[in-house]
């Protein structure tokens, strides 16, 4: 088990694209997932690309909203992802991210995607999905792209302190972007 450093806002790490994975048995693959599922697990998140943890890799881990509960947590990798709207319409809601610790922004992203890729054994895995679970996976894959979700902010002004954002924005709807 090794909980990793986590790279911050500010790092070039974070603003560059990724590599597809060619030979999933030239890296320590199962290493890697098992490491980065301890640090997200560590730090109180919901999904961790490898660029988050200096990596070049193209994947990501991420808890699946869809069938997690209290007592069971799932964890699930996406490798050489590829993502697609699956219609246009979009949603604003609140986001986080482990690389800007305590932050908070309303992010637009697309209501309904379908994703495919591989999965940790290499085998092609696909699915539609909504609401939170396709906002996790647009997230981590504009990871792999050198995005942050600051760019995606459905206004500007809805950017800042998580503990602000609470008392000011969620709390409060006349502060509210209009």
């Amino acid at each position: 088990m090794a909980i990793l450093k986590i790279a911050k806002l500010g790092h070039p790490v974070l603003i560059k694209k990724t590599n597809d994975i060619i030979n999933l048995d030239e890296i320590n693959l199962k290493k890697t997932v098992f490491d980065m599922s301890e640090t997200m697990l560590d730090a109180n998140g919901i999904g961790l690309a490898a660029p988050q943890i200096h990596l070049t890799y193209r994947m990501f881990i991420y808890r699946n909203p869809d069938i997690e509960d209290e007592e069971k947590i799932n964890i699930s990798v996406l490798i050489n992802p590829r993502i697609e709207k699956l219609s246009d319409e979009m949603e604003d809601d609140w986001e986080g991210c482990l690389s800007l610790p305590d932050m908070s922004g309303l992010v637009r992203r697309y209501k309904k995607i379908k994703y495919s890729g591989l999965d940790l054994n290499g085998k092609n895995i696909s699915g539609e999905v909504e609401g939170l679970h396709a906002r996790v996976i647009q997230h981590e894959f504009d990871h792999l792209n050198g995005v942050l979700y600051t760019s995606r902010l459905a206004d500007k002004r809805a950017f800042g302190f998580s503990e602000e954002i609470e008392k000011f924005w969620k709390k409060n709807d006349e502060n509210a972007p209009k």
